[in-house]
């Protein structure tokens, strides 16, 4: 299991390789592109992480059916995370990603159980008009990640004129408790979004998202606000 880990990992990482020349020879032409979103809080499934506004900076390279990218959460406190992904667009709507959540701080070649600092996850999509639905399983347990192993979520949504909603669901470190150590699958994620663009200038513009997030495992609610660059 080890030397699979590893494998995947380098595979990944591998599919970075021509971003810098591809960035200073062709530019936009070449499917690369950059951006940053800010965020009033980091919430993801329905969970909150870190303290604070964050900074969530990404980059990608997309090419007809392929996209690979690296995505990242910062606030201004201690939280940090590092993400590597690698998706295919299929026929009929759906596609396939694994994507490998990285913390800063932690060792990067432990891929060990015990204080592994990867969670390496299986993505699963289709979208069909408005509606899209998601299905996610990590496949490794990695105690400094905070996988337990076979974690899964499932995600519904429906985009409507004004406004989205959507359920997801899961267990492992979606809905573990860490007074019972126990984690049993649940409902983690319900809300409604909605999304503008402010104009600033006739070729600038800024779109701007709210959500508002109610977790009914842990019994908490969010209001998220955020926008893009």
């Amino acid at each position: 299991m080890k030397k699979k880990r590893m494998l995947i990992a380098a595979v990944v990482a591998l599919g970075f390789l021509p971003f810098g020349s591809v960035l200073s020879q062709e530019g936009s032409e070449s499917g690369f592109s950059v951006g940053s979103d800010f965020y009033s809080s980091y919430i993801w499934r329905g969970t909150k992480y870190g303290s604070g506004p964050a900074v969530q900076p990404s980059l990608k390279y997309s090419k007809d059916w392929f996209t690979i990218g690296a995505w990242g959460s910062f606030d201004f406190s201690e939280y940090q995370e590092a993400d590597l992904s690698f998706s295919v667009a299929l026929p009929a709507g759906f596609s396939l990603g694994v994507t490998d959540y990285y913390f800063p701080g932690m060792e990067y070649s432990d891929y060990s159980e015990a204080s592994g600092s990867h969670a390496f996850e299986l993505n699963g999509g289709f979208t069909a008009g408005n509606f899209n639905l998601t299905a996610n399983f990590i496949f490794n347990k990695a105690g400094g990640a905070g996988s337990s192993g076979r974690d899964k979520y499932f995600q519904a949504g429906y985009s409507f004129k004004f406004f989205n909603i959507f359920v997801g669901a899961g267990d492992g470190w979606h809905t573990y408790d860490s007074d019972t150590g126990e984690s049993n699958f649940a409902v983690c994620n319900l809300g409604i979004g909605t999304s503008r663009t402010i104009k600033v200038t006739d070729s600038f513009n800024i779109p701007v998202n709210g959500q508002l997030i109610f977790n009914p495992d842990k019994n908490q609610m969010f209001l998220v606000v955020g926008f893009t660059l």
